[in-house]
């Protein structure tokens, strides 16, 4: 756990660089100034409005005990035995078998599954991704996960700022930054933002894993459900804002790769770790 949580604290850091970096190349210290006010803007407001956001893209519907009595029950017994409040409950009517969390924080989460995973899977691995996804909501990842898309979006919106500036800015300007390190900067900052913020998905997604098998005393239910999950989301199409992709347990857009060479870097380019060793991990514990 402290591993991971390092790894995440370090590359979050490394965004907050990267973005101070490219304001600074535009624009110096004012430049740079200008950057972090950006971003914890972009942060606030996509950290604010994350759950309305996520339902709309999921159309999902909140529900009551009334409506769904068997999975809100397993939803709230799951809650307390990982001492959080009661989230609030949705379901999304898509085929795919797929879960997300979402909220501000414990108090103002929501967990939402699909239809396809309440009607796909057995009652023991629905329960262990409903699991995982409550480890998401323990672990603040929602806000993490915010952070780091908000700086990477920053990141992106500065570096073809810088771009366009470089192109048809004024020539006059003595302390205008070198426009070819301006180009180079627009073109491989948010390359590398996104890598970054990719990656902090992914470990996320490994705790977010072990949490859950601690929390059902084993990680072989979650193991199996993550391997029948990836056999039948290529088969059932899911459509969803890629921005909103990263908060499934399983990536709804993703699709069955061809080769090791292209398998490797879809997975370098990915907001999650790949299945297999997500499943090994598991099976391993």
């Amino acid at each position: 756990m402290f591993k991971n949580t390092m790894k995440t604290g370090v590359l979050l850091a490394s965004l907050g660089g990267l973005i101070v970096a490219v304001s600074a190349l535009i624009g110096g210290s004012g430049g740079a100034t200008i950057g972090l006010v950006l971003a914890f803007v972009m942060v606030g407001g996509s950290y604010w409005f994350s759950d309305k956001l996520a339902l709309k893209s999921a159309r999902a519907r909140v529900i009551t005990e009334a409506d769904h009595p068997e999975f809100y029950g397993m939803v709230r017994d799951l809650a307390q035995r990982a001492k959080l409040p009661m989230p609030t409950v949705a379901i999304s009517p898509s085929d795919q078998p797929n879960a997300f969390a979402t909220g501000r924080g414990p108090k103002k989460a929501v967990v939402c599954a699909t239809n396809g995973l309440l009607t796909s899977m057995p009652r023991a691995e629905v329960e262990a991704v409903m699991a995982h996804e409550l480890m998401h909501v323990k672990h603040r990842d929602i806000l993490i996960g915010s952070v780091a898309a908000a700086i990477a979006t920053a990141i992106s919106y500065v570096a073809q700022m810088a771009m366009f500036a470089s192109m048809f800015g004024g020539s006059n300007d003595e302390e205008r930054p070198n426009p070819i390190a301006v180009m180079a900067m627009a073109i491989l900052a948010p390359m590398a933002a996104s890598l970054i913020q990719m990656a902090v998905s992914r470990s996320r997604e490994f705790e977010a894993d072990r949490g859950a098998a601690e929390l059902l005393g084993t990680g072989r239910e979650l193991a199996n459900a993550l391997e029948r999950i990836e056999t039948l989301a290529v088969r059932r199409p899911m459509a969803v804002a890629p921005a909103q992709a990263q908060a499934y347990i399983h990536n709804p857009l993703a699709e069955a790769h061809g080769g090791r060479n292209a398998a490797t870097m879809a997975r370098l380019f990915s907001t999650h770790p790949s299945t297999e060793e997500r499943i090994r991990r598991l099976r391993a514990m």
